[in-house]
């Protein structure tokens, strides 16, 4: 079939960028699974298993799809369509306390139940693009996010690792001064800072970690963070919210949302397989399973039917800002 991949962004991805790595991954599935693959996305965009087109921001998106689209996927909000009636589906990668439309993918389980919906795709990566692991790990654990984020919650990684005798952290994603949300600055000898890391560097860092400490303090929709430590043989050592208990078994890592008992985990660390982390995500969060996964949401679109009986909507609001920490 003929799919057209929609994204208001720039592919391939420099840094980290986690959709772009997403759909970009997709779509070189897609096409190695025999379908013809187009791209709708920012200019200086390329690709050389797909055609590219740069979106025109004035223009309505609905005519600039090429006319031979079976299946149109949109990775942001579509616009209502208007003199066209592509069949479509639209991956909604965040939280939104907005209703959605009845063709969403949502990127987990959880994430979807939190919006009285059952249509989700778990994202996946194409690990032969990543290093070989190296189950040899050096003396340090990682933090991989948004780090100006509060609701990534870096201070309490770098509390669980404080309160440890002699462990360390490496954070990518943030920086020791950050002026991003205010005057931040993190005194501690404990913890390192690399900033939005990508390429090389990323993997190295990853490869050599003995684990990502990720207690995140909001519904966090999927992860790519969880999936590469986990492809590196790294446990995961986070809180209990949105897709961390769907996507980390008690074999791969430990919960919790108290730094104490998150503290103990990492101290005991060897309770868990640095192999067995590699081989949980290189089964279960590839990029073939995702493609294939999608294509049957495409069949469901192309066969005239809904992928949700109602618009989705978040069942319950969260009204607080933060959810539980216990420090």
């Amino acid at each position: 079939m003929n799919i057209t991949i929609v994204y208001d962004g720039v592919i391939p991805v420099n840094l980290y960028g986690g959709t772009q790595r997403v759909i970009w991954y997709l779509g070189h599935e897609l096409s190695k699974l025999g379908h013809k693959v187009t791209f709708l996305v920012e200019e200086k965009s390329f690709c050389s298993f797909a055609s590219v087109i740069f979106m025109d921001k004035e223009q309505d998106i609905w005519n600039q799809i090429p006319k031979d689209t079976d299946v149109v996927h949109f990775h942001q909000t579509p616009p209502k369509q208007t003199n066209t009636s592509f069949p479509y589906v639209v991956t909604m990668h965040g939280n939104s306390n907005a209703s959605l439309d009845k063709n969403t993918i949502f990127v987990s389980k959880n994430h979807a139940q939190r919006y009285n919906s059952y249509s989700y795709v778990h994202n996946g990566l194409d690990w032969n693009d990543y290093m070989k692991p190296d189950f040899n790990k050096k003396n340090y654990f990682h933090f991989l996010g948004k780090a100006a984020w509060r609701i990534k919650n870096v201070k309490g990684a770098i509390n669980v690792v404080k309160k440890t005798k002699t462990e360390y952290l490496k954070v990518m994603g943030g920086k020791r001064l950050n002026l991003t949300m205010g005057f931040r600055f993190t005194l501690t000898h404990r913890a390192s800072f690399y900033g939005m890391v990508g390429g090389k560097q990323k993997h190295d860092l990853l490869n050599h970690s003995k684990g990502l400490i990720f207690p995140v303090l909001w519904h966090e929709p999927f992860g790519l963070a969880i999936t590469e430590s986990l492809f590196y043989g790294c446990p995961v050592f986070g809180t209990p919210y949105g897709s961390l208990p769907e996507l980390v078994n008690t074999e791969v890592g430990f919960l919790s949302n108290k730094r104490e008992e998150l503290t103990n985990a990492i101290e005991n660390i060897s309770d868990f397989s640095n192999q067995k982390c590699h081989e949980y995500a290189l089964e279960y969060f590839n990029s073939k399973k995702m493609a294939i996964s999608y294509i049957d949401k495409y069949e469901h679109v192309l066969n005239n039917h809904y992928l949700n009986d109602s618009h989705p909507k978040l069942k319950n609001n969260q009204t607080e800002k933060f959810l539980d920490w216990f420090e």
